[in-house]
């Protein structure tokens, strides 16, 4: 189906259709799709790890899910990063570029790159923001370069792109990395490409983490048009097009002004004028264009169209048409529609441009009566969803694509207004019928209504909120305008005759007439009624009343008339039907006998048998395979061409509205054709009214305002027959005139079996509630009892309806029974009882005629889960059953139990068939053995009671906590009985209480364990690699006590990827030219592991379509040893340390609701760690037969001792990458602060200025004690000059579970062993000593050391090396083989673990003042040594690489064919004044120019001339390192680094005026291409086609000479040579340099020849002879001799006519 104006052909739609039914048949061969794929559907997931833990392996899966997540929960808080790493090819000659990062009104720029068209910044923006996630969708990112941009000037646009966040947010990992942006000039829309922006850009929301993808190297980044910042699918050459929004008129508009106005206008000006001057705004692209102003027109009518011109497929999805109200002061939305243009498009090959209407766009807001202050005008914005019909727009869109070649074509793309022709005089497509028929028929046939009947039963009206009063309460139903009589219409339409809904009369308001055709047809023009008759409401319990709506049901009906577009309605529906059957598809079965917890269990034990990597595949793929078919059916299902609104229900008191509800017409419309049918029409529906805009949300709007039983029917009016078939049976008409029988009733008893509840929201001060919990059914109500300070109480109480009439024939009833409602309430001893959160159930039904038994009967407990507005408030486990009371009464029903406790009173409890079955004699085993961290300074003597199940165990009393924290006992156990369903255990509960004096105790937090799983031992496999972490009975391994301040935070657990800023060495060395040893050092290693993770990681990716860390054998940098980098917390690699210790958060306060932000982290008061333990009794003989098995301990035979340890703490701190700003001019100064109990060290004075990516490479010692001092914290803090240093983020860590820990991660075990160099052992013991030490605490067979370089462990041998150097020499060692088993240790049977290696982690900071948003991440890792072991040696030097000190000498020697730019004054020929410029990037300040050479005839130049320029470089970052003020006023130096690269140019010089920029070249030094031998051979090849060339680097090569090509851009933007330069590079380092020094130019020492330049090279006013010699002589000696001889002659002729006369007179006189 297609949803553009176009009409399609309709074989193509049903085809269509019917392909996406095949996808049912597809799916029902998917026997193991079957099972697993609903189950994410069944309830709402809150929280991405039950997600993660539902679908593992489908993340295109969770990518939809998450974003559907973020949009339902309305996340405020969301920052955009955007990383500006480069510019290349920007139009325009000899550049000073700045770019301009722009989204929404917030502006940043970088700095300013002088001369230079490829200018390289690497500069870091972040921009806040804090509004809900569609709003921030819809903001443009728009990227501009900006040409000598000053404070006195704004400089001149190079180009700009654009696009929405929305579309970034739906990359894989919300962001664009290392792309590049292609930049147009919008004022010249014919010009082509004006040069590539190279950036990162991250949309980062709350709990988003920022996964950065590794590259391999950097000339895959610098193939620009292989990384383009497009999305997928997205061509690289995009089209101009004109988009074409014609807005045509509007209906319906509301009033915009008060009354009294309008009454003062009229006795002034003597006219009733409508109170509204409405216009329409258009904004798309971060354009806004605007209609003209229709003043005084409730019914405006524009004829308009706006143009926007952008480039197509546009990368802004929406298109945003607002109706506004002029006003002298400020004007004001009306409504407003989003137009997704994805939705009127099609890309696919048979596909069309984004095509709509003309059709009418429905528009809604707050309700219509106008007030001065409208408290819901965001609604009017678009902001959150409307309550009320506002406007209806005719308007249609278009696209037309341009063709920029067009002589005519418009280059500019500035928003254009027009006028278009009235609609009617434009012919309707595929109509060709009209083409003769007059305008006013055709107008007709195109505007023509058609009248649809919209009928409505209120069944039920419960739950209404009490706090609305005990006034009359009535209920008001509207479509568009149509039924609505307060504030509907403000005056009829003068199209339509037909009556309206504002008449209604008081004898049809009990029931619809028209029981039959005969009598529809006689009373077809009915008057229609809208709203109910006010009733009172009656009391159902303290806090809701209901309507007693029992025999008769009041009903509404009203005609409205609409355009009939309902085949796009029709077809919407079929979709999403198809797309219901696929999610529902074998839901029962997994809903069989487990709750929604069960889903996971059922998902992992299919997943076990799965042996195959291939089968885990194939489900992968086809779970992706169905996902993709629904995403594209939802997608497809949303029409947005809707010409019907939609209906809205009213509950009203007192003439106000009090709470609406807003039903999709499409779901209630009618067809003949059942699939074509909404899904609710001709049902009856539960429906849940709530307050209108912001008051529905926060606490106000946790109430339910009223709960509706509701039957709707919506279609043509000449259908109307058929309004009254859905309603149940039993249900007849009742005539107003008359009085007939009532409707049938049967009676019911419903049993609802509350056995516990888990997880619950914290509602009192103490962390705990008193919770207790109302069902509602029909007009019924009961509570539960109050238990007392629990989060997890358990209730196991029946309460029993008794005689609830439910009306109706039973058979219907049984297929759809009415909706249970349960509330859970904190009880407060003083005032009324707290909201904790509400769940929905439906009952199991039993009938009179039906058998009480399986598989029905008894119901099982099913969890479902509870809500708390938006947020997730805990889980009930429950079961409801209603069952049928026949003739015989009560009698017939299955009997109850009578109270079985008589200290509960008459309460009954949950039958022994449906509370769960308890297998006897379970086993729960505790052992307390490390600190129970508190928060506050008065508690002196705490205590931890465990309980379960009724059953429980206190630890010994803690004498003084601050003193000695340990427990004296370790180990205790208890029994208790636990269900046979691991589902249905209950939650362990564990508290801490402070004993005082008098024998008083203060609770001091508490924590539930909910989930008992992962404590149950199971019995271990033979073939089990370690089997000491299992067991079933619960043993508690106590800790001990320690305090830290109040303002801890827990860290934050997450997989986080890290975002490498080093890039891959390139141009190094090669694998046969190791260096020296001397030079290598740890950073060598440190490096080498890095590139070694990268190109393991795209191995992975490429075979596996993962990324693993795994080591390697191929080696880098001439380091033949790596160590592990991980791109995340070690925590996360070896499950948060919690092999034998598990930490639990103790919880005090009342917890905060996600609408005001508050994190469960606030009320965090201390934490505990105990291991838990639990199985069956009696234990296996297996393991009682173990040597030296001690009962009383358990299944914790080998723990640790408890005593407080003194231990150095070694904290080495390597990098900080991506932190968030903390400036004005965003930077940051940042220094490390570290943390350990009461010691802090702070290294302020060594703070790193304005840096973001600050390399720290410090090492730190504490000393501790454990367990008081073992939470470590690393904060990362901005230094300022003036006032307190900003915190950045802090990471903290749980020193003592690696303490502890059996995988040592107390000091990595290194991949080699050795006693000096860059790789020295860091571990006071020695391998042999710790592999000795395991063996021993395991008891495991060895080591037995023999010949040959073997070791024997546990029946496996290992085989290394024996030899070691040292600076005695080469000697026997058996070290080599104890480090082997060590680094394998994982292999050896029973005790084997992976052990921790050397390594370093990346761990987020975050800030607690911005929870949930990563604020940067920290390279480190910590050693531990303890104090009464041998002392470590010193720490190693990982201070960070002092830049090696070069000198690049660059001897420009000739020029050749460079362009000649001046004409000669005499003489008119081309020449040029040649000159070169240079300088080293980064150092434009620093540029060196040669001297000219005048006069250059041929684009010949010679200079012999030197250029020097020293410099800073790291050669493992291949970065210049340059630290300079960045201004004036600034306090240091800042340090930046940037890649090696040497420009020249050349110049004309001018004497009078500006120089003349010819050509330039840019070179990396670490790879360009190597120079040609002659001018000849040099071309533009060496540019044009730089990645096919062999390059070469200056660090290798250390001289080079050869002939570059100078280049430039015409003026049609192609690549022009421009000169050709001889050059030579000599590279070398400081120390030569002193060596043998260099002058500048020609100058000592060493000095350069002078050039052979010709004698034309001069200037003309300093010889001005010989200037005449060479200009005028040479070019003019034959002209000139000519002139001389010609004057010569003249001269001759003259004397001779002269003195002819005189002669002759004397030849003739004979004188």
């Amino acid at each position: 189906t297609t949803f553009s104006g176009t009409p399609r052909p309709k074989e193509h739609r049903k085809n269509k259709l019917l392909n996406l039914t095949r996808i049912i048949c597809f799916l029902q061969n998917l026997d193991r799709v079957n099972g697993l794929f609903p189950a994410h559907f069944q309830r709402r997931y809150d929280n991405q790890s039950e997600v993660d833990e539902i679908l593992p392996s489908s993340p295109a899966c969770l990518d939809m899910l998450r974003l559907s997540l973020l949009i339902h929960s309305g996340t405020p808080g969301n920052l955009r990063i955007i990383t500006v790493v480069e510019a290349r090819q920007l139009i325009g000659l000899n550049m000073d570029p700045v770019v301009c990062v722009e989204i929404g009104d917030d502006k940043k720029y970088t700095s300013m790159k002088e001369s230079t068209n490829c200018p390289y910044y690497n500069e870091y923006f972040v921009f806040d923001f804090h509004v809900p996630p569609h709003v921030m969708f819809d903001k443009i990112i728009k990227l501009s370069v900006i040409h000598s941009k000053n404070l006195l000037r704004s400089g001149t646009l190079v180009g700009t792109f654009k696009m929405d966040v929305g579309t970034v947010y739906s990359q894989p990992e919300h962001q664009f990395y290392h792309k590049w942006a292609i930049l147009s000039d919008p004022d010249d829309i014919t010009a082509g490409c004006k040069g590539y922006i190279k950036c990162d850009i991250a949309v980062v929301g709350k709990g988003d983490n920022i996964k950065t993808p590794h590259k391999a190297n950097e000339t895959d980044e610098d193939d620009i048009e292989g990384n383009l910042l497009l999305p997928e699918g997205i061509p690289a050459e995009r089209q101009w097009a004109r988009f074409y929004v014609k807005i045509y008129r509007a209906e319906g508009l509301p009033k915009m002004n008060t009354s009294i106005m309008a009454n003062v206008k009229k006795a002034f000006i003597g006219e009733n004028r409508d109170l509204v001057d409405p216009y329409v705004q258009v904004q798309f692209a971060g354009q806004k264009g605007k209609t003209s102003v229709q003043k005084s027109s409730y019914e405006p009518i524009w004829n308009e169209q706006i143009v926007f011109t952008e480039l197509f497929p546009p990368l802004c999805k929406r298109m945003k048409v607002q109706i506004r109200d002029s006003d002298k002061v400020n004007d004001v939305a009306i409504g407003t529609h989003f137009v997704d243009l994805r939705k009127i498009s099609n890309d696919g090959d048979k596909g069309f441009l984004p095509t709509m209407g003309p059709a009418w766009a429905n528009m809604y807001g707050s309700t219509r009566q106008y007030t001065l202050m409208d408290e819901h005008q965001d609604l009017n914005e678009g902001l959150g969803e409307g309550v009320s019909f506002r406007a209806r727009l005719l308007l249609s869109v278009a696209v037309e694509i341009l063709d920029t070649t067009a002589p005519e074509i418009m280059s500019s793309t500035e928003v254009q207004v027009e006028g278009v022709s009235n609609i009617s005089e434009v012919r309707r497509p595929n109509l060709q019928d009209l083409t003769m028929i007059n305008k006013t028929v055709k107008d007709k046939l195109i505007r023509e209504d058609n009248e649809f009947f919209l009928f409505g039963s209120f069944l039920e009206a419960t739950m209404i909120d009490r706090k609305i009063g005990d006034k009359t309460i009535s209920f008001e139903i509207t479509i568009g305008n149509y039924g609505n009589q307060i504030d509907g219409v403000s005056k009829p339409s003068s199209a339509k005759k037909k009556k309206k809904d504002g008449e209604n009369e008081e004898e049809e308001n009990e029931l619809i007439q028209n029981s039959s055709e005969d009598e529809a047809d006689e009373e077809s023009d009915l008057v229609s009624v809208s709203c109910t008759p006010p009733m009172k409401p009656v009391i159902t319990d303290r806090n809701y009343f209901h309507l007693p709506y029992f025999a008769k049901k009041p009903c509404v009906y009203i005609k409205s008339w609409w355009q009939d577009q309902r085949r796009r309605l029709y077809n919407s529906n079929m979709m999403d039907k198809i797309a219901d059957k696929l999610v529902s598809m074998h839901l029962s079965f997994q809903r069989a006998k487990v709750g929604s917890r069960g889903l996971t269990l059922t998902f992992c034990r299919r997943l076990q048998p799965c042996e195959q990597l291939r089968e885990a595949v194939l489900i992968r793929d086809k779970l992706k395979l169905v996902q993709n078919f629904l995403q594209k059916l939802r997608f497809l299902a949303d029409e947005p061409q809707h010409s019907i609104p939609d209906v809205f229900v009213w509950m009203m008191s007192n003439n106000k509205r009090i709470a609406y509800a807003r039903i999709p017409s499409k779901d209630i419309l009618y067809s003949i054709v059942d699939e074509e049918t909404g899904k609710d029409c001709g049902k009856v529906k539960a429906v849940f009214l709530k307050l209108p805009g912001k008051k529905g949300f926060g606490p106000a709007g946790w109430t339910v305002q009223a709960k509706l039983e509701l039957y709707l029917w919506l279609g043509l009016n000449k259908q109307r027959k058929d309004f009254l078939n859905g309603l149940p049976n039993g249900f007849e008409e009742i005539k107003a005139a008359q009085a007939g029988p009532g409707l049938q009733s049967q009676v019911f008893q419903l049993r609802a079996h509350m056995y516990q509840a888990r997880s619950l929201f914290a509602a009192d001060s103490s962390g705990l509630s008193d919770p207790f919990a109302r069902v509602f059914f029909s007009t019924h109500s009961q509570v539960t009892e109050v238990l007392s300070e629990t989060l997890c109480p358990t209730w196991d109480q029946l309460l029993v309806f008794d005689d609830v009439e439910l009306f109706g024939e039973a058979s219907e009833l049984r297929d759809d029974p009415p909706i249970i409602v349960v509330e859970i309430y904190d009880q407060d001893t003083v005032g009324k009882a707290e909201f904790i959160g509400r769940t929905f159930a439906k009952p199991t039904i039993k009938m009179c005629d039906e058998h009480y038994g399986p598989p029905r009967f008894p119901p099982q407990l099913e969890y479902y889960q509870v809500y708390r507005g938006n947020c997730t408030a805990g889980e009930l486990l429950a079961a409801f059953e209603l069952l049928q009371i026949g003739q015989g009464g009560r009698a017939d029903l299955p009997p109850l139990e009578g109270p079985t406790d008589s200290e509960r009173g008459p309460i009954l409890p949950v039958p022994l068939g449906i509370r769960p079955v308890l297998s006897p004699l379970f086993h729960f085993s505790s052992r307390d053995s490390l600190p129970l961290l508190l928060f506050f300074s008065l508690v002196d003597r705490p205590r931890v009671d465990i309980e379960c199940a009724g059953r429980g165990v206190q630890s010994v009393l803690i004498q003084n906590y601050k003193k000695n924290p340990n427990f004296s006992i370790l180990v205790k156990w208890f029994e208790v009985d636990l269900p046979e369903n691991e589902l249905l255990h209950p939650p362990l509960n564990i508290r801490v209480v402070d004993c005082r004096a008098f024998g008083r105790y203060i609770l001091v937090g508490s924590h539930a364990v909910t989930s008992l799983r992962r404590f149950i031992y199971s019995t271990p496999d033979k073939t089990s690699t370690n089997w000491a972490t299992a067991g079933e009975g619960l043993y508690l391994y106590f800790c001990d006590i320690s305090l830290l301040a109040r303002s801890s935070v827990t860290e934050e657990e997450s997989d986080k990827e890290k975002k490498k800023k080093k890039k891959k060495k390139k141009g190094g060395m090669d694998e046969d030219d190791e260096p020296d040893e001397r030079v290598l050092d740890w950073w060598s290693k440190y490096f080498a592991s890095i590139e070694t993770l990268k190109e393991v990681c795209l191995f992975y990716m490429s075979h596996t379509g993962t990324i693993k860390n795994q080591h390697t054998c191929r080696y880098k940098h001439g380091v033949s040893v790596h160590m592990q980098v991980y791109n995340k917390e070690l925590e996360s690699e070896y499950g948060n340390f919690e092999d034998w210790l598990h930490t639990f958060n103790l919880y005090r306060g009342k917890a905060g609701d996600d609408d005001e932000h508050a994190l469960d982290d606030d009320r965090i008061v201390g934490r505990f760690k105990g291991s838990l333990c639990m199985y069956k009794l009696p234990l296996s003989e297996e393991i009682t037969r173990e040597a030296g098995f001690d009962p009383n301990m358990g299944m914790f035979q080998s723990i640790p001792h408890n005593d407080p340890i003194n231990v150095l703490v070694r904290v080495y701190v390597v990098r900080a990458t991506d932190l968030h700003p903390a400036d004005i001019n965003g930077k940051a100064d940042p220094y490390v602060v570290i943390k350990l109990g009461k010691s802090e060290v702070k290294d302020k004075e060594n703070y790193i200025s304005k840096q973001l990516n600050p390399v720290f490479g410090k090492s730190f010692d504490i000393e501790a004690t454990f367990p008081m001092e073992s939470m470590l914290t690393v904060s990362v803090y901005d230094w300022d000059l003036v006032g307190t240093d900003d915190l950045i983020g802090e990471t903290k860590i749980d020193l003592e579970n690696r303490f502890y820990s059996k995988y040592r991660a107390t000091c990595g075990i290194s991949s080699n062993y050795s006693v000096h160099g860059y790789n020295v052992w860091r571990d006071p013991m020695k391998p042999s000593q710790i592999l000795a030490k395991l063996c021993k605490e395991g008891k495991t067979d060895g080591p037995h050391y023999g010949p040959g370089g073997k070791v024997k462990v546990a029946n496996r041998i290992f085989m290394g090396r024996t030899e070691i150097e040292d600076e005695n020499g080469t000697k026997q060692t058996e070290e080599h083989l104890a480090l082997t088993v060590l680094n394998h240790w994982e292999e050896i049977p029973r005790v084997g673990c992976k052990l921790v290696p050397e390594h370093v982690e990346t761990r987020p900071l975050l800030n607690p003042d911005k929870p949930g948003i990563e604020q940067g991440r920290i390279e480190m890792w910590v050693d531990m040594f303890p104090m009464d072991m041998p002392a470590p040696g010193p720490a190693i030097d990982i201070s960070p690489r002092k830049p090696k000190r070069y000198e690049l000498r660059v001897i420009i020697w000739n020029t050749d064919e460079v362009i000649l730019e001046d004409d000669d004054y005499f003489t008119g020929e081309k020449s040029s004044d040649i000159f070169v410029r240079g300088w080293l990037k980064g150092q434009q300040e620093d540029k060196q120019d040669t001297d000219v050479h005048y006069h250059s005839l041929t684009g010949e130049g010679n200079f012999n001339w030197r250029f020097v320029f020293p410099f800073d470089y790291l050669m493992a970052e291949e970065k210049i390192v340059i630290s300079k003020k960045e201004s004036m006023f600034s306090w240091d130096e800042t340090e930046y680094k940037i890649p090696p690269r040497l420009t020249l140019q050349v110049w004309d010089a001018d004497h009078f005026s500006a120089d003349d920029f010819l050509g330039a070249i840019e070179l990396d030094l670490n790879r360009f291409p190597r120079g040609a031998k002659t001018a000849k051979q040099c071309s533009l090849d060496m540019i044009r086609n730089e990645h096919e060339l062999p390059t070469i680097s200056i660090f290798k090569q250390k001289r080079v000479k050869g002939w570059w090509p100078f280049v430039a851009r015409d003026e049609n933007d192609e690549m022009e040579l421009t000169g050709k330069v001889e050059a030579e590079l000599h590279l070398v380092t400081a120390e030569e340099a002193e060596k043998s020094p260099v002058g500048l130019g020609r100058n000592e020492p060493d000095p350069l020849e002078k050039p052979n330049r010709p004698d034309t090279s001069l200037m003309w006013f300093l010889s001005p002879l010989k200037s005449i010699r060479y200009f005028i002589w040479h070019n003019y000696r034959w002209l000139i001799l000519k002139v001389l001889g010609l004057i010569l002659l003249l001269l001759m002729l003259g004397l001779f006519l002269y003195s002819i006369p005189g002669y002759l007179v004397k030849k003739i006189l004979g004188a």
